[in-house]
């Protein structure tokens, strides 16, 4: 079995075909059932987010795990494989469990440093181990890329200043606008991303905070969390004629804002410009948008380019970083090892301990003038002498474990002592 990585992001396709393979939080449960359900696929997490679509599986078979995957994506986006299977890009074994480190570490993220993605990677665990999708191998795996992604952060300055898509977005319209200090400024989406630009854009000054949301109860509790105020969707044309600056990004799988919202508070506006930023994957806002007099539209692309400009300070810590994911990428291989020596150590220490009760038993008549105490310092004694003798072997298969060395003595020991019988 190997651990693959089958995924896409916006920087490997056009941003209008990725948008229609993302999978907001409610459908990424029907993406794990489809793909629990694949012959050659034993363990799915599914990583979606405005950045990456990423399956990490474990497979039985890598080129038909590859093309039920594929399949499974294109069936639920409603998307033709062929337009899409040459934008995809795979890793297994150990680059997948460094692609994955390095992601968790915010070194593959569009804002270099992404504080962001080490939550997104462990909510997506949380989701595959509520949908019973996640067994021993891709929980062990998380559970090291979680770690990896703390280290990271901890020990070098790869977040030191702005490392979040949400923060970055409020320091891009900032600059096109000069400053967002004093403006009215609308926020679309009551979700982590829509919580982080509201306090971003609070912490920055804004005189008025609008939040807009579906669910008007998360709307609610986000402004009073920003000392903002509420709007309902019904209201949202009033709010645009009102704003400096709308940010929005929801889960939406469709457009939410276009000319029919936009043109009538353009007319109230009186040329006063508006500023749209749509982080949204899929887009929040319909490009064409962007044409309309008066309105700058900037998206996930432009955001991007916007952190690559900044990030200089941050990418002097990049070496640390990667040298931070080699050591977790050993530390986890080492673990996988020894998980994988765990039941041939277990069935000789079993036999051990077997053939020492068998002579214990045939020595039974001998030891009888023995008193309780006496017997169990020969209990004692055996138990120690067999610990002793059988150190030495179960360290070097647990060292050596997936090497061929290993996988020789590993096949002596199994010969020599007949240990058929490694789960009983």
């Amino acid at each position: 079995m190997s651990v693959v990585v089958i995924g896409l992001n916006h920087r490997t396709m056009p941003l209008d075909l990725f948008e229609r393979l993302t999978f907001d939080g409610a459908r990424v449960p029907k993406v794990l059932t489809a793909l629990a359900t694949c012959d050659h696929v034993t363990e799915a997490v599914l990583v979606s987010t405005c950045n990456r679509t990423e399956a990490y599986i474990v497979a039985e078979r890598f080129h038909a795990a590859y093309q039920e995957v594929r399949d499974v994506l294109a069936e639920l986006a409603h998307v033709a494989p062929e337009d899409f299977a040459d934008h995809l890009y795979v890793h297994y074994d150990d680059e997948a469990v460094r692609h994955l480190f390095r992601v968790t570490a915010g070194v593959d993220s569009d804002v270099l440093g992404d504080t962001e993605v080490q939550g997104q990677v462990r909510t997506a665990w949380k989701v595959g181990v509520a949908e019973g999708t996640v067994g021993p191998v891709l929980n062990l795996l998380f559970r090291h890329a979680v770690e990896t992604g703390k280290r990271a952060r901890t020990d070098t300055g790869i977040a030191r200043g702005t490392a979040s898509v949400s923060h970055a977005a409020v320091e891009m319209a900032a600059e096109h606008l000069g400053t967002v200090s004093g403006r009215t400024v609308l926020v679309i989406g009551a979700g982590a991303m829509g919580r982080s630009m509201a306090t971003a854009l609070r912490g920055a000054g804004a005189a008025r905070v609008l939040v807009a949301n579906r669910t008007a109860e998360k709307a609610a509790a986000l402004a009073l969390e920003v000392d903002g105020e509420v709007v309902a969707l019904s209201g949202l044309p009033e709010a645009l004629a009102q704003c400096d600056v709308l940010l929005t990004s929801t889960g939406a799988t469709s457009v939410i804002i276009d000319h029919t919202e936009l043109e009538p508070a353009l007319v109230r506006r009186a040329r006063d410009p508006l500023l749209v930023v749509d982080v949204a994957v899929p887009r929040d806002v319909d490009p064409s948008v962007g044409e309309l007099p008066g309105v700058t539209l900037l998206d996930i692309d432009d955001l991007r380019r916007f952190a690559q400009a900044g990030v200089e300070g941050r990418r002097r810590e990049i070496t640390a970083v990667e040298t931070i994911v080699a050591e977790e990428v050993d530390r986890y291989r080492s673990e996988v090892s020894a998980r994988s020596a765990a039941p041939l150590v277990a069935a000789l220490h079993r036999r051990a301990e077997d053939l020492r009760q068998a002579e214990f038993d045939r020595f039974a008549t001998r030891l009888a003038d023995l008193d309780d105490r006496q017997r169990a310092a020969v209990d004692a004694l055996t138990h120690a002498l067999l610990a002793k003798v059988l150190h030495e072997p179960t360290v070097k298969l647990k060292t050596l474990a997936g090497t061929p060395t290993g996988d020789r003595l590993a096949e002596a020991l199994r010969h020599i002592y007949d240990l058929t019988d490694l789960d009983g």
